[in-house]
């Protein structure tokens, strides 16, 4: 067994012919401690910095583990926003384009559908956080997706409303023929410019005419009110119905009326009979409608009447240019 014993110095004596042993000074033992404690020191400051700087401590791993996780996290939701953008995007188009259309709603600008945030910095107090480029777009992206949302909810509860408002609106709207004409053969004459019968000049002719046989049933073609009950110049006998919304239905050349000023009147309500009064070469029924004041084309409101084929049987009749019976 070798046993490693610390060096001895040893110093030749001349007066004695002797190696003598040299024993350290106190000032030289001091020395020797100060340096070994010294290098001690240094090397442990050094082990100290290299732990602190390169060995993170297990709070810090965890603090690294928890922030990457959350970075995760915002790349995921951000992801998921722009999904659900993308989403709102189509639900606004098919609001604007489609829903607003059947119901005949102003449009919502795109100014009011997509807002700006202002002038201000509303984000500033996040840029000193670390990754504040992902968390800034993320928060944009929530209040866009809020003010949007706040939007669209307040747009659905308009277009509900006016579906409930709209039930009454299309029972009033004219929408079948004013005199039984399922096998369309009493179609006359249609809309537009057609020869006079009587003057053998070309004019315009401002409804439909139907003819039939003298005391032929004449149906009010949606709910409203009678307005107006009487002899009209170059009409003869005339009703006319108010059906609200800007719509007006008028039936010329009754025989008798069975109605009066005032009354309210359902679709398919019998108002009078055919007649040949005024202007007029042969018993028959003038029919117009007004929309806002003005003339319309009556074969555009025969669509709860008559079934596709009819309907376009019943255009292709309408679009006759030959010579009306009034």
């Amino acid at each position: 067994m070798i046993f490693k014993r610390r060096k001895t110095y040893y110093l030749y004596n001349p007066n004695t012919l002797n190696y003598e042993r040299v024993y350290p000074s106190r000032r030289e033992k001091l020395r020797i401690v100060v340096r070994h404690l010294s290098i001690g020191v240094v090397l442990g400051l050094l082990f100290f910095f290299l732990m602190i700087y390169y060995i993170p401590s297990p709070m810090e791993s965890l603090i690294k583990k928890e922030n990457k996780l959350l970075v995760t996290q915002y790349e995921v939701l951000s992801l998921r926003l722009n999904e659900a953008l993308e989403v709102l995007d189509e639900v606004q188009i098919r609001d604007e384009k489609l829903y607003r259309t059947i119901f005949q709603a102003d449009s919502i600008p795109a100014s009011i559908r997509k807002p700006g945030f202002g002038g201000t910095n509303r984000y500033e107090h996040l840029m000193n956080l670390q990754n504040h480029e992902l968390i800034v777009s993320a928060s944009q992206k929530v209040d866009m997706l809020s003010k949007q949302l706040y939007i669209q909810s307040k747009s659905l509860d308009e277009l509900i409303a006016l579906g409930k408002s709209q039930e009454e609106r299309l029972k009033c709207i004219p929408a079948i023929q004013p005199i039984s004409n399922k096998d369309l053969k009493r179609t006359a004459s249609g809309y537009g410019m057609r020869m006079d019968p009587i003057y053998r000049t070309r004019k315009f002719h401002a409804g439909m005419d139907f003819s039939a046989k003298k005391g032929t049933d004449i149906y009010s073609t949606g709910n409203g009110r009678v307005i107006y009950a009487g002899w009209k110049q170059g009409y003869g006998k005339c009703v006319i119905i108010n059906h609200g919304y800007d719509y007006k239905t008028l039936y010329a050349h009754m025989n008798k009326f069975k109605v009066r000023v005032g009354q309210k009147v359902s679709r398919g309500e019998v108002i009078g009979e055919v007649g040949n009064t005024g202007k007029s070469t042969g018993p028959h029924l003038h029919y117009e409608v007004l929309v806002n004041g003005r003339n319309d084309n009556p074969s555009k409101y025969y669509y709860m009447d008559l079934s596709p084929e009819e309907y376009d049987r019943m255009i292709q009749i309408a679009e006759n240019h030959g010579q009306v019976m009034d």
